[in-house]
């Protein structure tokens, strides 16, 4: 097949789980297809679009500079938002340029596959008529829950507007598109209950099994690890609630236990508790697996997202038990006492980190269970597999495979 594939960003450095999502599927589908990729260039990051060529057959650059949340620009757009038909999370992404490469690619070339990697994209595409909206998450409910947690009454009242913008844009977006692919049944179930979404299928999370596998010897250095960008909001939601509410309640019990947050752009409310001997904030790190093989457990404090983690799938490869919330293991296949630990307020959350701290045997029950799940279901040339499938159902017929 020949697929015009368009997202925002490049995938190198990768550093979010929809990066990795988006790397490995193409990194496999690019073996046996032609790849066109569209998305935003970084100028100050020349190896984005340097390695391009690892997942696609031609990619396609467009300068656009997404201003960053921490400059007085992005405060202007926040303001704008108020009176914009769409979210902020969508609108700082709107780009004329990216729109005409996309049109005149439409024009020039036969493609069997149009793909729209995240919602937001779908901002520069003039008719998502005839493509797949591939949703990473379900937007409108991160959104809602942003409005459910927010700090303040003025907080809670701008994610509640922000949150409406964000339904009508997805809803539209999904029911004018061929067809659109969730990252799990829960995304799926609802998507056609909230937006009335008729074509749709879940394609699961994958991991890369080899890369994850844990040294026969490891030196524990940390008792809880938490994996995640931290310039994503429900990440430093989910953290600040930890270090708040979790974190005090299990030193109670044992006062020299060692946090790390691996993440890049942690804002100034995570990096103040860094002291380097019970918490560590790292930043940006080149690989995240040392952290995870040195580390007795992995949580996922999660309040707020949607989609599904693919941390907890990497954590499971490396043989670190995981404690998540309800909501941080969202749309995956694991079962509690099983495969994984879950609980929902802070108490429970801390009792679990102790239960698996203080019992070896759990934890390593725990584990075992856990890499099994992932070395039978969730490989990434299988989970891909699936993916193709749906590009082909909607491909031409000469293209269909039995």
């Amino acid at each position: 097949m020949k697929i015009l594939w368009v997202k925002t960003d490049f995938l190198h450095p990768t550093t979010r789980g929809g990066q990795i999502r988006t790397l490995e599927m193409l990194r496999e589908l690019h073996k046996r297809n032609e790849v066109h990729y569209v998305a935003f260039d970084d100028p100050g990051n020349p190896e984005g679009l340097a390695r391009s060529s690892e997942y696609s057959t031609r990619a396609y650059p467009i300068e656009h500079r997404v201003v960053s949340k921490r400059s007085p620009q992005f405060a202007l757009q926040l303001g704008a938002g108020v009176f914009d038909k769409y979210p902020v999370a969508g609108a700082r992404y709107r780009s004329e340029a990216m729109r005409r490469q996309i049109e005149h690619l439409l024009s020039i070339e036969n493609f069997d596959a149009k793909v729209c990697d995240f919602l937001t994209p779908s901002i520069n595409i003039p008719s998502m008529d005839g493509w797949v909206l591939f949703q990473h998450n379900v937007e409108t409910i991160i959104w809602e829950r942003h409005a459910q947690t927010g700090r303040t009454p003025l907080h809670r009242a701008y994610f509640r507007g922000q949150a409406q913008r964000m339904f009508n844009w997805e809803k539209a977006a999904c029911n004018t598109a061929a067809h659109v692919v969730a990252v799990s049944a829960v995304d799926a179930r609802t998507m056609r209950e909230r937006f009335g979404v008729r074509s749709i299928s879940a394609v699961g999370t994958g991991v890369d099994l080899d890369y994850f596998a844990a040294p026969e010897t490891r030196t524990p250095q940390f008792d809880l690890i938490f994996v995640g960008s931290m310039d994503w909001m429900p990440n430093v939601d989910g953290i600040e609630w930890f270090l708040a509410e979790v974190l005090p309640i299990i030193r109670a019990s044992k006062p020299d236990v060692r946090l790390a947050i691996v993440g890049r752009n942690p804002p100034a409310s995570i990096a103040a508790h860094s002291d380097n001997t019970t918490v560590t904030v790292t930043g940006t790190v080149s690989d995240v697996r040392p952290f995870l093989w040195q580390s007795a457990l992995a949580i996922v404090p999660l309040r707020v997202g949607g989609g599904t983690r693919l941390k907890i799938f990497e954590a499971m490869a490396a043989g670190a038990p995981v404690v998540a919330t309800t909501i941080g293991a969202e749309g995956l296949p694991v079962q509690h006492g099983r495969t994984i630990q879950i609980a929902d307020d802070a108490p429970n959350f801390a009792a679990e980190c102790l239960r698996l701290l203080n019992d070896a045997q759990q934890s390593a029950q725990i584990s075992a269970a856990a890499l099994d799940l992932v070395r039978s279901n969730f490989s990434w040339a299988r989970i891909t597999r699936d993916f193709e499938d749906v590009l082909q159902s909607l491909a031409p017929a000469s293209l269909r495979t039995a």
